[in-house]
């Protein structure tokens, strides 16, 4: 078969990392010849794996599981696992599921055309292709963008440095490795030329950007240079460390323009002594001080942080400390986490483990109190005009689009459901709030959110 008509379906679990992980490997295999597809008739099959927590194990092992029987009952000559599953327990999985064809870890994915394209050829070779996490994409290296027209992720640096005690990401992605800010720059804009208006910077902690490099104003340098990209019109800061938020770059948000007002700080805990059991470092200020601080110097800021319930040591009334630091704080989004105990990482032996169904409670008395939180917040929105990233056709009945604004984070925070017409995806619009839920926002499209696309 030539390689020209081959079809390649893929799969991609976890977080937004892992996407632009995907995306490469989509974008290799289209240089290769390849065609992306979405059924199960494709002569390849890739499963992009997360292995983070438990549950995202768990959604791994379905998913090959599935696309196993689609490799049986299809015409897939090959079935591949790649990402973070495979460098974690490739030894296992290779002794348990005998079907996949490739396991392909964090550091190999790039690989992904010659190993499919070798394999086919009948030559052979290794089933376990796992190395040392090293390998970090550039502008030049190719990329299908899979997002919504208008936003794309820019992964400015992997691997991680932090060590926290629960955690297996240096493990699955190794050392710090941050990217040149010259190519960051490039990539940005290259895809602000393909009409991409919102770039949002991902690592494991955009904050330690550059430090392995020596240097610590990484983050500041790049941001000086993005905000110069003509086009680019909104940069998002997701998984910024508290403990590494500066003045310099609390006063970079507040005053340039294109840097969204919206902070993503992954507290995980409150409580100090949960802090240190996590090798979490404490803010300098303290953490609702920091807040209060932040919100003081970025009027009107959006504050997303995530949580972990049932940490090993966290008794009741630990809990009650961090349930009444959510309902003073009063973050606009929030995430958590049920603990999960990992295995070979220093809190999977700590003493004080929390039973599962402590933790799965824990986890419903926050995110309720949050969903009441939430409400509360999004009412103050309602007769305000904002701008609107429009995303996507609407799917309810009497919804023309959906869309996101500056406060809302693309896949975890919520949408804005348009009304009215006079729109396409990608393009930002300026919209009045007419109403709202804990989570949506329902507005009508009142126009061009911007005279120009340039600037």
């Amino acid at each position: 078969m030539p390689s020209s008509s081959k079809t390649v379906r893929l799969i991609s679990l976890g977080c937004p990392k892992n996407l632009v992980d995907s995306e490469v490997m989509l974008g290799v295999l289209q240089e290769r010849g390849w065609t992306p597809s979405t059924t199960d008739d494709a002569d390849a099959i890739i499963v992009n794996t997360c292995a983070f927590i438990r549950e995202a194990k768990e959604e791994s092992i379905e998913t090959i599981l599935s696309m196993t029987a689609a490799k049986e009952r299809g015409k897939a000559q090959k079935l591949v696992v790649t990402g973070c599953l495979p460098q974690r327990y490739g030894k296992e999985l290779l002794r348990e599921l005998p079907e996949v064809d490739f396991f392909v870890g964090t550091g190999e994915f790039h690989r992904i055309a010659d190993l499919l394209e070798e394999s086919g050829e009948g030559k052979g070779g290794q089933k376990r292709v796992i190395g040392k996490p090293e390998f970090l994409y550039d502008h030049r290296t190719p990329r299908i963008h899979t997002s919504f027209p208008g936003s794309t992720y820019l992964k400015i640096s992997e691997g991680c440095a932090n060590f926290c005690s629960y955690c297996v990401i240096p493990r699955l992605r190794g050392r710090l490795r941050s990217r040149p800010i010259s190519s960051i720059l490039q990539e940005a804009k290259q895809v602000v030329s393909r009409g991409v208006r919102e770039v949002n910077l991902i690592g494991q902690d955009i904050t330690a950007y550059g430090w392995d490099r020596g240097d610590k104003t990484g983050l500041l340098m790049l941001l000086k240079g993005l905000v110069k990209v003509k086009g680019l019109r909104w940069i998002r800061l997701l998984y910024a460390h508290p403990a590494h938020i500066t003045p310099e770059l609390i006063r970079m948000i507040r005053d340039e323009e294109k840097i969204c007002k919206y902070l993503d700080l992954p507290f995980q805990h409150v409580n100090r002594e949960i802090l240190k059991a996590m090798n979490r470092p404490v803010p300098e200020k303290g953490v609702p001080e920091l807040l209060g601080w932040i919100r003081e110097e970025i009027p009107g800021v959006v504050l997303r942080t995530s949580l972990i319930v049932g940490f090993p040591g966290e008794t009741e009334r630990i809990f009650r400390e961090l349930l009444g630091f959510v309902k003073e704080v009063q973050f606009d989004r929030l995430g958590v986490f049920p603990y999960s105990r990992e295995e070979g990482t220093p809190a999977a032996s700590l003493k004080g483990q929390v039973p599962d169904r402590a933790r799965q409670e824990r986890y419903r008395k926050i995110m309720s109190l949050q969903k009441k939180i939430s409400l509360k917040k999004q009412k103050t929105m309602v007769g305000s005009r904002v701008p609107v990233l429009v995303e996507r056709a609407g799917k309810a009945p009497g919804i023309s689009w959906e869309g996101r604004t500056q406060g809302q984070a693309p896949e975890v925070d919520g949408t804005v459901l348009l009304t009215g017409g006079g729109a396409h995806p990608g393009e930002m619009v300026k919209v009045r709030i007419t109403d709202v839920g804990p989570y949506d926002l329902y507005g009508k499209i009142l126009g061009p959110a911007y005279k120009s696309s340039v600037g």
